[in-house]
């Protein structure tokens, strides 16, 4: 949520996917199917609109709705950009494309009606978040929440807690949602707790919060230090990309070389195609270079418009990895 002279604006969060599922819960605001997050509006759902000019509430059911915006960080809080379709009596919705939004974790929006309102979550809300003003300090309102992660039976992120039958709740907090105290509950098994994310190729750290207390995942050695000078687990999410260079016939050996592979000239050797010469291998998220070794004569990737300098001086081809 911003603030400036006149204005007050206000905030929600986000969760999105690279592959196809339906969410299966819908969290307020939104949910997310496929490979699209759906905005969705209920003016049922809302007693309290702030007015954008003089900061006032007033009763929601006093306004006659002519138009729904989503309005979020992610759009420059763009009262105009984002228009929501009718698709009910009380319903609105508006879908959008995961990569629409970049690898930030969370994200913060809220619904503007008529380009003048702002609709009030509830604090009873399970995803909402205290909005504050532009020095920081806490106003008495609140605004939805969006993750860019979410469950999924069919995820690439499986997460498995043995024992604690006992347990009332666990829930799995981590840098995915921003270590949210809530948003994902763990499901009970026969063997103990378990859950399955779909995440952004990334380096995540998490922990279980069992009733209440933090403990990591004993069953994975891989730990980062974090600052109350203990220890946080840690997975980290890969994708496969595939790499192609078409052509080079005559060629006897085409090596894919890279900041990835730490610029080794024989470590990823690619396979011989009727129309060029493919490999494909798994990369974390972010940005990589690198370049083909086409019998010892270095290349750019041909199909590749993306190019960068390096810190030598040096044109390499690049690949954005999200």
């Amino acid at each position: 949520m911003k603030l400036n002279t006149k204005h007050i604006i206000f905030i929600i969060a986000l969760f999105a996917s690279l592959i196809s599922f339906s969410q299966d819960k819908e969290y307020k605001g939104y949910r997310i199917e496929g490979d699209e997050v759906v905005f969705s509006f209920d003016s049922r759902e809302y007693e309290k609109a702030t007015d954008d000019i003089s900061g006032d509430l007033r009763d929601f059911n006093d306004l006659a709705i002519q138009s729904v915006v989503v309005s979020g960080n992610f759009n420059g809080w763009s009262k105009k950009k984002w228009v929501m379709k009718k698709v009910g009596p009380n319903r609105y919705e508006l879908r959008k494309k995961i990569d629409d939004f970049t690898d930030e974790f969370a994200w913060e929006f809220k619904f503007v009606v008529n380009n003048a309102y702002w609709a009030e979550p509830s604090r009873r809300d399970a995803n909402i978040t205290p909005a504050v003003d532009g020095d920081g300090s806490r106003l008495n309102v609140y605004n939805l929440k969006m993750f860019t992660a979410h469950p999924d039976e069919n995820g690439n992120a499986h997460f498995e807690l043995k024992g604690h039958h006992d347990a009332k709740k666990v829930i799995l907090s981590g840098t995915f949602n921003r270590w949210n105290e809530e948003a994902f509950k763990m499901k009970k098994t026969d063997s103990g707790w378990a859950l399955t994310l779909q995440l952004r190729p990334d380096i995540y750290e998490y922990k279980f919060i069992i009733d209440g207390n933090w403990v990591e995942d004993k069953a994975n050695p891989y730990k980062r230090r974090n600052e109350f000078n203990g220890y946080n687990s840690a997975i980290n999410i890969k994708k496969s990309v595939k790499f192609y260079l078409p052509g080079h016939s005559n060629a006897k050996e085409v090596v894919l070389s890279g900041s990835f592979s730490n610029w080794s000239s024989n470590a990823i050797k690619l396979k011989r195609t009727e129309t060029g010469w493919t490999r494909t291998i798994k990369l974390h998220g972010g940005k990589h270079h690198y370049k083909f070794i086409v019998d010892g004569q270095w290349v750019l990737d041909p199909d590749n418009s993306v190019k960068e300098y390096d810190g030598d001086g040096n044109i390499n081809s690049v690949c954005m990895v999200k």
